[in-house]
């Protein structure tokens, strides 16, 4: 199954999985008046609708190019993510904050608990059957590399997107859980308003970090140093080059990379020959990394390619 598959297995099984959890949070928020609760169900109810931006937005960059997105509309899939971000800081993370906020200043006890702790089973058991295939494909997709690196690295937001959702799913859980059972303990109907602020600051955390990965997306992201170092390598070792000066790398979609180098090749070369080059340094370039749709070479002379290095190094002394 290719990645692009991967990721919308953990969308949809996201979706499907919060779907389930909403209504019966509410359900149990409506018999027990718990404003964690209340905090939970929303969250679910925004994932819901996460999961449906996420997959709007992977189907939106699979539209082919045209006159006025001759690059395609890859980039789709991380404005969908940027939006996805807002909407857990705002409506989910603002709502459960305002939620335990008006319980603190109008405290009101939950009057039979164990609703709550029924639902918080039951959701226990999805949101970890959700966050489990999530983590599957989020595993294979990282391969070796360790989680922080992978997600720094990682030009599909659709795949760790849900993973951080489920997370922060999983996580509020557990706290909703405490304000309950503090509450059910000590009789103090506060631990229920301060659970659902724990879970509104929890998912503008979660909205922080995803805002800033998509932003960055947008912005244009490269590929990585190491990888930029072996593209400098891979070119400068064919025959018909003498020289490499920049090489400018862009992510236009998950799976889409652009590349531009700025090459001169080797005096006397004719124009068969330079052509040749070209294409073995294209070929090269897209076997090392299948992800390249799109090499532009700036051709130079020598001499000038050399000057314009001379002059950078200058500038760095």
């Amino acid at each position: 199954m290719s990645a692009k598959g991967e990721s919308k297995v953990a969308v949809v099984a996201a979706i499907v999985g919060n779907v389930l959890i909403a209504v019966i949070k509410f359900v149990a928020a409506g018999l027990t008046g718990s404003s964690a609760m209340i905090a939970e169900g929303i969250h679910s109810l925004v994932d819901t609708g996460n999961g449906g931006l996420v997959l709007l937005g992977m189907r939106r960059s699979n539209a082919p190019a045209d006159d006025e997105h001759p690059f395609g509309h890859g980039k789709e899939l991380y404005f969908y993510t940027l939006i996805v971000a807002i909407s857990i800081f705002g409506i989910g993370g603002g709502m459960s904050v305002y939620e335990g906020v008006t319980h603190l200043i109008h405290p009101v006890a939950v009057e039979n608990p164990w609703p709550n702790y029924i639902v918080l089973a039951i959701a226990v058991l999805v949101e970890g059957s959700s966050f489990l295939v999530a983590m599957r494909e989020f595993t294979a997709a990282r391969g070796s590399r360790g989680v922080v690196e992978f997600i720094r690295v990682s030009k599909d937001p659709s795949l760790f997107t849900v993973v951080f959702e489920d997370s922060a799913a999983i996580a509020g859980l557990a706290v909703a859980f405490l304000g309950v059972f503090l509450g059910q303990v000590t009789g103090s109907p506060y631990f229920d308003g301060a659970a659902s602020i724990i879970i509104g600051a929890l998912l503008m955390s979660v909205a922080w970090l995803l805002a800033g990965k998509s932003k960055g997306l947008l912005v244009g992201e490269g590929v990585e140093l190491v990888v930029l170092e072996r593209m400098h390598a891979l070119v400068a070792a064919d025959g018909g080059v003498a020289h490499v000066g920049d090489i400018r790398t862009m992510y236009l979609g998950p799976h889409d990379l652009l590349v531009n180098l700025d090459v001169a090749f080797r005096d006397g070369l004719g124009h068969a020959d330079v052509w040749e080059a070209i294409e073995r340094v294209e070929a090269t370039l897209k076997a090392d990394q299948p992800e390249i749709s799109r090499v532009y070479i700036e051709a130079q002379s020598l001499a000038h390619a050399l000057e314009a290095s001379d002059r950078a190094e200058g500038f760095e002394d």
